[in-house]
């Protein structure tokens, strides 16, 4: 069942809360969506309560009136915790949810019990800036299209070729109307603009960052980087699964998962 919660400046987000146990906060990539981790929380089974949110502006959460960056994203991550009356939670960060949940750590390190960061980086770089140059000339002309590359560069080609309804509804929620691709949009130049790596030594929370060698999107460069930026963080490398490796590789990711859940 989802719930809503009212921030300030009349944004309106939209979480779920399923389970009992420890509290695990799952947040997801520039798509924004609860719904890209109801595989994983199946795989991840029992024990844990887990919280997930559509972030503003997406989906069932509408969009308020304050600039959307990283820093905003996260203290709406951590008025959801407050809501549910979360005091300590561990959070997973896909992609954009990775800098988001970097974010979470520096500004509350206090109520982080770990971070597992996937599939994410401390600095964009030139790969990224020209990457979603590229991405936001789609969005803007070809909104199709704009959904379509995501996942022929997101997912491994075999992946693809037995899992086609992602692409079909992919294709179906399509950024088709401005107001659409305007928030998708201010929320690239927010993850482009995501710059704290002088903070990160002083990152206090336990980190796991997790990536895939194969990932065309944040390449292992950058997931290697984010790792070596963290003092003590752990860092686990899949051989491959593109950048949505939770979905392609559900079983290998959520097994790390639980295992750093658990030690």
């Amino acid at each position: 069942m989802s719930l809503s919660l009212h921030r300030p400046d009349g944004a309106r987000l939209s979480y779920r809360v399923t389970g009992s146990g420890p509290d695990l906060m799952l947040i997801s990539g520039l798509g924004g969506t609860a719904v890209f981790w109801e595989p994983v929380i199946a795989a991840l089974g029992g024990g844990r309560r887990i919280i997930t949110l559509d972030q503003r502006g997406i989906a069932a959460s509408s969009r308020g009136t304050e600039p959307v960056t990283i820093d905003t994203l996260a203290r709406d991550c951590l008025a959801v915790l407050d809501e549910v009356g979360s005091e300590h939670a561990a959070v997973v960060g896909h992609s954009t949810g990775g800098v988001i949940a970097q974010s979470m750590g520096l500004l509350a390190p206090d109520r982080i019990d770990g971070l597992a960061l996937t599939a994410t980086w401390a600095r964009a770089d030139r790969y990224m800036h020209e990457l979603f140059r590229s991405r936001l000339e789609l969005l803007r002309s070809l909104p199709k299209e704009y959904a379509a590359t995501m996942l022929f560069v997101g997912y491994p080609a075999g992946w693809l070729r037995d899992n086609w309804q992602t692409l079909d509804t992919a294709l179906a929620g399509a950024p088709l109307t401005p107001s659409q691709q305007d928030v998708l949009a201010e929320r690239i130049a927010a993850l482009l603009a995501f710059d704290r790596t002088r903070e990160l030594a002083g990152l206090r929370p336990p980190a796991l960052v997790i990536g895939a060698e194969d990932d065309q999107i944040i390449p292992a460069y950058l997931q290697r980087e984010l790792a070596a930026a963290i003092p003590g963080a752990r860092l686990a490398m899949l051989p491959s699964g593109g950048h949505f490796f939770p979905i392609s590789r559900r079983e290998e990711y959520t097994g790390i998962l639980k295992t750093w859940l658990t030690a």
